[in-house]
């Protein structure tokens, strides 16, 4: 099997977005962020990362490319991409998925790199060509995907001679001829694009639901920060409540942020330290408790009876 380390990613960031009025669809924002980083942070492992489009600012080093034609399409844009790869697999994603992850990612690249179940000539299991991901209502989405390079290239110099060119070639030519694992997207959540101002919209409304939004929040303030933090929401968010309800309110944002401060600086794990802090901070309650709980009996005993 191939390491999945060993990967090229290739991003889809052209297109006139008609849709949304022309607008610069990767530069818009959901959640604090563009959607070109959004993507870019879901593949964070790949040796080279190609975006093929206009030049934006961008999260990460990448690669910048444009197909030829300008506008001439995805597979178009997709031949442009791969020019600058030499890796054996690659990842092909479109620009415009917010909600897709590095799990999705590393199930697609796990796919795209098993061998399919028939035996070929000499007996040995064929390679799969690749893996695609589908969505919820069974459509293959060959714009969230990883595919072995060889066959890619074949397929797109096999629709070049067949039609003198890539430009204005539908997707679904490139799929044809390959063998592809199809990998299941159950919540429908990683093949979310965002093609209108609506699906803009529903995508800014979902990560500020309930159960998304502080992961949401503390990914964005860790991009605009430019660290690499591994943060335990729920431990940081006790020993925050255990602060504020022990100490003082204002304890629960000053102690976090000493938590964050000494993880940078001493380059120690956050839990171990929210830990500490949190233990210190049940001491803290524990002895106020014990001086309440003194002084209440002081002043029973101090009066007088009647």
């Amino acid at each position: 099997m191939t390491d999945l380390t060993d990967h090229d990613a290739i991003v889809l960031a052209g297109g006139a977005a008609r849709r949304l009025g022309g607008a610069d669809k990767p530069a818009l924002s959901v959640g604090g962020r563009p959607l070109l980083d959004r993507v870019l942070a879901a593949c964070p492992d790949a040796a080279t990362t190609v975006v093929v489009g206009p030049v934006r600012p961008a999260l990460r080093a990448v690669v910048p490319a444009l197909e030829d034609p300008p506008g001439g399409g995805p597979l178009a844009a997709l031949d442009a991409g791969l020019r600058h790869t030499s890796a054996p697999t690659v990842l092909v994603l479109s620009a415009d998925l917010p909600f897709l992850t590095a799990d999705t990612v590393r199930s697609l690249l796990a796919a795209a790199t098993e061998t399919a179940g028939a035996a070929g000539p000499d007996g040995d299991l064929t390679p799969r060509d690749g893996a695609v991901l589908r969505d919820a209502s069974g459509r293959d989405q060959p714009l969230v995907a990883a595919y072995r390079a060889g066959p890619l290239r074949r397929e797109l110099a096999r629709l070049r001679a067949a039609h003198g060119g890539l430009a204005g070639l539908p997707l679904r030519a490139l799929l044809a001829e390959l063998v592809l694992e199809r990998v299941v997207d159950p919540g429908a959540m990683a093949s979310f694009d965002c093609d209108t101002w609506e699906d803009i919209s529903a995508a800014r409304a979902r990560i500020r639901e309930h159960g998304s939004v502080l992961d949401e929040w503390i990914t964005a303030v860790k991009a605009e920060l430019g660290i690499e933090l591994d943060v335990d929401t729920a431990g940081l968010l006790d020993l925050a409540r255990d602060a504020a309800h022990g100490v003082a309110r204002p304890a629960a944002p000053l102690t976090t942020f000493l938590i964050g401060y000494a993880a940078g600086r001493q380059d120690r794990d956050v839990k171990e330290l929210a830990d500490r802090a949190a233990a210190l901070a049940h001491r803290w309650a524990a002895e106020a408790q014990a001086a309440s709980d003194a002084g209440g009996a002081t002043g029973a005993e101090a009066k007088p009876a009647e």
